[in-house]
């Protein structure tokens, strides 16, 4: 099956994915842009704001960082080089231990987990930035070895750029390609030809068949014997080998493949309906970046589009391979392997992003799709929710807020990422009060103590505040009877065209454990529409 893991991918890869057990690992790793991306979404659909949080990419030196760093130097894990030792002993010489240092410590303990997993038929592909792509291929160089560098892929990411007052637009991604060893699998990709190539080189037709073909070079450069052509037997040019072996030239000029042209030269015949294209070379500005307008677009700022991937896995993995991909994101890895019937591996330690992966492969392969996914670190019981809970990272108590959230809407609610107090709103959905108005509902989680009538008033002041059409109140422990009470007193809310249904409402945490989803009307189709009417009014960001 495949496997979807909630978590660190550092942890998850030292515990459940063994040496050599993987073909091809793709990784989009924060470019340490020091850019939070919700500053750039400020202004653009609710849905796509809410998720960019699950992006944004500062790093700091934390307690983290320095746990990788002392990692590095003792090699507690048997996996660095005495290589990467040495690099990043010297690293932190050059540059203390700050941010880019920060990034560069937690990607070598990273990297050198990846080179542990992958077969030696493997290959590893980085997609970077300029931000720090020289810093990253000097640990790629010590980790895989300078002789596995395979490629320094450019992708030209964006059509055009903005003005810029000192030096060039900044238009490309650098994508790197180690190898784990010399065996490693490659299948060259191919590209249309071009129409202009078309016109210059496949000009000539045969009047017999009406196939388009060329006059191609029949040497090239080194030593060869002379070869028989018909009657004549002709050696090669100085300094140049026929191409061909007299067996294979027998069979070329009885077909009428072999030309000898007017100024006795010998040719021979490519005919473009046998031409696979051009060979894809490491400049790629074919495979366009992700817009506004694109039908692939999920609203995260660092999403890659789909031809991407699928030139990549389909160049270094065969069908039933295994893909990996250790920073999911919004899953394009994982969407596109399955597609092209490899298995996969995906990673990520946000929910927002697991959620999104879940729904995107139900939407393109249905129930089926998810049925074939065997998902690891999500709550699957009450225990696993209190273990969490009373984590001391507060990180990870706020994703069982979204957890709860977007399990309990089914993964149509959308995640409040204010920073700060989140004024009690810890997710968002849509539902419909008339043909034209679309009002919100509010979901407010509490983990901690037992919830009592305060927290269910709060709830109904918010809901006050924001005009929502009700609020949702998740619950750890179950409510008291004077919060059930309150909440029946509110009455319900009425829309146009539906059932009315409670302006307050209580679910535990347990219920959602036990499968209760959110039943509120065109809830899906009504945050599409919200969101859709705010982005179309917005400019592309690229």
């Amino acid at each position: 099956m495949n496997k979807l893991f909630y978590g660190d991918n550092l942890d998850v890869m030292r515990k459940f994915i063994r040496d050599e057990t993987v073909d091809l690992c793709y990784i989009d790793p924060p470019f340490n842009s020091k850019r939070n991306y919700n500053q750039i979404y400020n202004n653009i659909g609710t849905e796509d704001r809410a998720q960019a949080q699950a992006f944004t990419d500062t790093w700091t030196w934390d307690d983290h960082a320095n746990q990788c760093y002392e990692e590095i130097l003792s090699n507690k894990n048997g996996v660095q080089t005495q290589q990467s030792i040495a690099l990043i002993n010297g690293l932190e010489k050059v540059l203390g231990k700050g941010s880019l240092f920060a990034y560069l410590v937690s990607m070598t303990v990273r990297i050198a987990e990846i080179h542990r997993m992958l077969k030696p038929t493997g290959s590893l592909y980085l997609h970077c930035d300029p931000t720090a792509s020289h810093y990253l291929k000097l640990l790629l160089d010590v980790v895989f070895g300078q002789e596995q560098f395979q490629n320094e892929i450019v992708w030209q990411k964006i059509r055009s750029s903005k003005g810029q007052t000192h030096g060039f637009g900044s238009v490309h991604d650098i994508i790197f390609s180690y190898r784990k060893s010399d065996e490693a699998f490659f299948s060259t990709q191919y590209v249309p030809l071009s129409e202009e190539r078309l016109s210059q080189h496949y000009s000539q037709v045969e009047d017999d068949t009406g196939r388009r073909y060329m006059l191609d070079n029949f040497t090239q450069a080194g030593q060869g014997e002379p070869r028989r052509f018909g009657d004549r037997v002709i050696p090669p040019p100085t300094g140049k080998h026929w191409i061909w072996t007299q067996e294979r030239i027998d069979v070329a000029l009885a077909e009428g493949r072999l030309v000898f042209t007017s100024e006795n030269m010998l040719r021979v015949k490519r005919y473009l309906d046998e031409s696979r294209g051009n060979p894809v070379e490491d400049i790629w500005t074919d495979i366009a970046p992700i817009n506004s307008q694109s039908q692939e677009r999920l609203g995260y700022p660092t999403q890659k589009p789909e031809a991407l991937l699928e030139r990549i896995i389909l160049a270094s993995s065969n069908e039933g391979d295994v893909v990996l991909d250790a920073f999911c994101g919004c899953g394009t890895t994982v969407a596109v392997a399955d597609r092209l019937k490899r298995q996969w591996i995906g990673m990520d330690i946000t929910y927002q992003s697991i959620a999104l992966i879940l729904k995107r492969l139900k939407d393109h392969g249905g129930q089926a799709a998810i049925d074939n996914v065997e998902l690891h670190g999500v709550p699957k019981d009450i225990e696993s929710v209190d273990a969490l809970i009373h984590k001391k990272d507060d990180r990870v108590r706020k994703e069982i807020e979204k957890w709860a959230v977007l399990t309990y809407s089914d993964n149509r609610a959308v995640i409040n990422e204010k920073k700060g107090s989140d004024g009690g709103i810890d997710g968002i959905a849509y539902t419909r009060k008339s043909k034209d108005e679309v009002l919100p509902v509010i979901l407010s989680v509490k983990t901690g103590k037992t919830p009592n009538v305060k927290d269910i008033r709060d709830l109904f002041a918010v809901v006050e505040s924001e005009g929502a059409a009700c609020g949702i109140l998740i619950t750890r422990y179950d409510p008291t009877v004077p919060m059930v009470t309150f909440a029946k007193q509110q009455g319900k809310f009425k829309p146009d065209m539906f059932q009315p249904f409670d302006k307050l409402q209580i679910v535990t945490i347990q219920q959602i454990l036990d499968g209760t989803r959110m039943t509120l009307p065109l809830m899906e189709e009504v945050t599409k529409k919200a969101q859709k009417a705010k982005t179309d009014e917005q400019p592309s960001l690229i």
